[in-house]
């Protein structure tokens, strides 16, 4: 058999498994029925427009009923209106609103992009996936919620808050970007995880009683970096440049693996009860010379594995009766400010530590101690 009849045999091969995988090529006989679906059944969500939910004197639309809800579009704010306001009360659970990638813009003079009416006490209302930007007000105000989450938004440029989220809320993958006010701001019991807060006017990112903020950035805020108060986490987290302190938090809180520098004020400040658990401190005082690395202003705190460098002062202990173990502190103006009646692991000057170059497998100890609870200054 010559070339040319292999060749020919091998495509009418393929073709045939070809048209043996692919299926018919003409639709079935008879005519085209119905799926017997409704199209609430095909679609089962409800479109944002001025037919489903209709406005009224202070918004452009209005939520009345529980569903799934979603935008068509962009939508562009009008002077004294909301843009999209959820008056269902507190019945009103397991309303979620898709923004679908779009934007609602708001105007000077506008009031929130998205709000709950009044007082009402909404549950389990999801937002998600779009844009909320310079409205007059907050950009989505769910204060009076509870159990709520918003996620995959980009809220900028707005007259108020960024965010209020109420109590018990998840607010991820987020990021508020020069409002007016605080970026982010959550209720009791609520989770900020993977959010951004940059350049707003208040706090970056502020939470109350219980709630845990994780893998967190906050940069260029003009009042505190991160905030919260009694019985909190914040964990992995980034405070940059903030014009307050980098990371504040009341009492019975953790603070661990963070990042706080180049802030106005201290890195991280804590009152009673916490832990402050291998962080990374430096340049804090930044521009005012009034920041220290670690400061503590009240009692029954572990102070453990923190590294503080380059400020006004390293860890600062202005109370009695702290626990201070594992840190290091380097280049601060005053590298350790602890008042009387702490108890402190021994703090050894290796600021001159006359260690040998190392070249190889083996080197001897310049720490100068070998006491496990030990602080070093270097």
């Amino acid at each position: 058999m010559n070339r040319t009849r292999i060749i020919t045999a091998a495509a009418l091969t393929l073709t045939a498994a070809g048209l043996l995988f692919a299926g018919p090529l003409n639709p079935p006989a008879g005519p085209i029925t119905s799926t017997n679906k409704t199209l609430q059944e095909v679609e089962p969500r409800i479109a944002i427009n001025t037919t489903n939910t209709p406005g009224d004197a202070d918004s452009l639309f209005k939520i009345t009923q529980r569903g799934s809800y979603y935008l068509t579009g962009n939508i562009t704010g009008v002077v004294g209106k909301h843009g999209v306001e959820i008056a269902v009360g507190a019945d009103g659970s397991s309303i979620s609103i898709d923004l679908m990638g779009f934007e609602l813009a708001g105007v000077f003079g506008s009031l929130d992009g998205i709000s709950v009416a009044g007082a009402s006490i909404t549950r389990n209302v999801a937002i998600r996936n779009g844009t909320v930007r310079a409205w007059g007000g907050d950009g989505i105000d769910m204060l009076s919620g509870l159990n709520n989450l918003l996620s995959d938004l980009r809220i900028e440029g707005n007259g108020g808050r960024g965010i209020l989220a109420g109590s018990v809320s998840t607010v991820t993958g987020c990021t508020a970007l020069s409002n007016s006010d605080d970026g982010i701001y959550a209720g009791d019991g609520s989770t900020i995880t993977g959010c951004t807060a940059f350049s707003n006017t208040g706090t970056g990112i502020s939470t109350q009683f219980g709630s845990t903020i994780t893998g967190c950035s906050a940069f260029g805020n003009r009042g505190d970096g991160i905030s919260t108060t009694t019985g909190s986490t914040i964990t992995g987290c980034s405070a940059y440049a903030n014009t307050g302190g980098g990371i504040t938090a009341n009492n019975g809180c953790t603070i661990s693996n963070c990042t706080a520098r180049s802030n106005t004020l201290d890195g991280i400040v804590v009152n009673n009860d916490c832990l402050v658990l291998a962080n990374m401190c430096s340049l804090n005082g930044f521009g005012a010379g009034l920041g220290a690395g670690v400061r503590i202003v009240g009692s029954d705190n572990r102070i453990e594995g923190n590294n503080c460098t380059d400020a006004d002062r390293g860890i600062n202990v202005e109370l009695a009766g702290n626990i201070i173990i594992r840190n290091t502190c380097s280049g601060n103006t005053i590298n350790w400010t602890i008042v009387a009646n702490n108890v402190v692991g021994p703090i050894l000057d290796r600021t001159a530590p006359a260690s040998a170059a190392i070249s190889g497998n083996f080197a001897p100890s310049s720490l100068g101690s070998t006491d496990p609870n030990a602080n070093f200054t270097y």
